[in-house]
């Protein structure tokens, strides 16, 4: 490598791979911070090449050379001079770096080895497996060495910029043909910008262009320009659809919505009721207080009017309605109608209160605008296509932004494009179709859907731990990540997360990744609004950054405006979100 950095800011004095290793620091500690990307340099030799270590600083303290000499200020007992003298060799700062990924960066010097390390295609960044020795000098990580382990920028855009190191503002890419293979996930605390680093991510790779994606908007934020909730009036939040309106399509549930009182949608979607299932109807047991007997009326009713035809039929019964009838004696008496929910419920075995029961807590949903009949177009399918075609969908909900509305749109929908993706790569894999484009499903509120209660019942579970063998990976975005099942946290590939103040949301955001022990403090510790912790399958190792702020500036560098995108110092001012 030819760039360096001026001079080392410590050197190896101890340590080893499980503990970390010790620094004795040649800078005051103020000039680091906890999570700083650190390299130790083991310099080439005439038979060995050079060996480079990165990793991370995870923990500052001082020490000295005895501990009565740090109990006093030194002044007081050898006056100013010869205490300055004393300080750096008594009173010292330490660091301890924890060791993430090594590398060969520099041939031997002889020329023969240097020969054979030239060609040598295996010169990649590995895990650690070993220790640089004694007094081997520690510097801050330059540009060109974060270019080489996190990726350089490239026209395609697969190396997007998420953020800066915080010491000296080098910009640390992730790797976005990595970042869609599994499913990964936004975290952080309300302010902690969880909404603007989502923004930056669905541009990036709205513009990288090798996937689709599909945003359930709940709040309508993403799709059209919005006032920033947290500035002044005349402050505005970029929607994607402003500046990419050619690939982005804002879809809103239900017909006439108009998306923030006046913005036309592309289309409005809605729902056959012949395409809802007794599977969408089980998703909301915990919101309409469902009973133990609702799967069997379900599948009674599906028996009874069929797969297509039950939600309309069960919905057109009338509950209570009666009918006079001649009984074998002659006498006229009352029964429940042929047309009645009672009636049905006879008729099928039933019990009549549990049926009735059933319809009642299913009228919040019967007379939904969005669910109709005979739609005059199947605007399902429309907005597959629009996937499989390389469009953006932004699914907005206008008004409807309870959690019924939510939970039930988006379980039927996902469930719809499952099916079809599943369809299309066995038929890939058959040799009889295409393959299948990539596609990116983004959720928010994750913890309503994927909370331990109704993870096993919900489509998202099954996108989360299978689906990416079938080109569909999930985005979940949270503020509360220990309200999200175990198994379907265990299964994110990678994870963003800004400040968490709660104890379990930092444990559940960090559990299976390696060495969570010195990730938890750093999480901790980031500041609200402006850092992040990247860690998982997207980045090769775990990282400190401040984000990229979200403004015009960052739509210039990304849309190829800015003379130089890889280096743009404002980009390190942050939205406090």
């Amino acid at each position: 490598m030819a760039e360096r950095a001026d001079s080392p800011i410590g050197f190896v004095v101890g340590g080893g791979l499980r503990g970390g290793l010790h620094l004795r620091l040649n800078v005051p500690p103020s000039r680091l911070k906890e999570g700083a990307f650190v390299v130790a340099r083991v310099p080439a030799t005439e038979t060995e090449p050079e060996w480079s270590f990165y990793g991370l600083i995870t923990d500052l303290y001082l020490d000295a050379t005895q501990q009565r000499l740090a109990r006093e200020p030194a002044s007081e007992r050898f006056g100013e001079t010869l205490a300055r003298l004393l300080h750096g060799q008594t009173l010292f700062a330490m660091a301890e770096m924890t060791p993430v990924l090594m590398q060969s960066t520099a041939p031997p010097s002889d020329p023969t080895r240097a020969s054979a390390w030239q060609e040598d295609a295996s010169r990649k960044p590995m895990p650690v497996k070993s220790i640089p020795p004694h007094h081997t000098p520690v510097f801050l990580a330059t540009q060109m060495d974060i270019d080489a382990i996190f990726g350089q920028p490239d026209a395609a855009g697969r190396f997007f910029t998420l953020g800066y190191t915080p010491e000296q503002g080098h910009a640390v890419r992730i790797d976005l043909a990595k970042f869609v293979r599994r499913p990964a996930g936004v975290f952080g605390a309300t302010g902690a910008g969880k909404s603007f680093l989502t923004r930056l991510l669905m541009a990036g790779l709205i513009k990288y262009g090798q996937s689709s994606l599909l945003v359930f908007d709940m709040h309508n934020e993403y799709g059209f320009d919005i006032q920033d909730p947290d500035k002044d009036t005349r402050t505005r939040v970029i929607g994607l659809k402003s500046k990419f309106p050619a690939q982005v399509r804002v879809v809103a549930l239900g017909p006439g919505t108009l998306i923030h009182g006046h913005h036309q949608p592309h289309y409005h979607l809605v729902i056959p009721t012949s395409a809802v299932q007794p599977e969408d109807i089980l998703l909301l047991s915990r919101e309409l207080n469902l009973r133990e007997t609702t799967p069997t009326i379900l599948d009674a009713l599906v028996r009874d009017f069929g797969p297509e035809a039950w939600f309309r039929a069960f919905r057109d019964l009338e509950p209570g309605k009666r009918e006079t009838i001649v009984d074998e004696n002659g006498k006229e008496r009352t029964v429940p109608a042929e047309d009645s929910v009672e009636g049905w419920a006879r008729r099928n075995n039933i019990h009549e209160g549990a049926a009735l029961a059933l319809h009642s807590k299913l009228r919040r949903l019967f007379h939904r605008p969005y669910l109709v009949d005979d739609p005059a177009q199947d605007t399902l399918d429309i907005l597959i296509r629009d996937l499989e075609e390389g469009r953006h969908i932004i699914l907005s909900f206008g008004d409807y932004e309870t959690d019924l509305d939510y939970l039930f749109v988006t379980n039927l929908l996902t469930r719809r494009i499952r099916e079809h993706w599943v369809e299309r790569t066995n038929q890939f894999r058959s040799k009889q179709g295409s393959e299948p484009r990539p596609l990116v499903v983004v959720v928010e509120e994750a913890h309503k859907l994927l909370n331990r209660e109704m993870a096993a019942q919900t489509t998202f579970n099954i996108l989360a731990r299978e689906m990416r063998k079938y080109y569909v990976t999930l985005l979940i975005v949270d503020q509360r990540p220990s309200q999200i099942d175990d198994e379907v946290m265990s299964q994110l590939g990678t994870r963003i997360s800004g400040w968490l103040g709660d104890e379990d949301d930092i444990r559940a955001v960090l559990a299976g990744l390696a060495g969570r022990d010195a990730l938890r403090g750093m999480l901790a510790r980031l500041q609200l609004g402006e850092e992040v912790l990247v860690m998982g399958y997207g980045v090769p190792m775990p990282i400190v950054l401040r984000s990229r702020r979200y403004d015009e500036t960052f739509w210039k560098e990304l849309l190829a405006e800015h003379e130089d995108p890889t280096r743009v110092t404002e980009a390190l001012d942050v939205f406090d979100v």
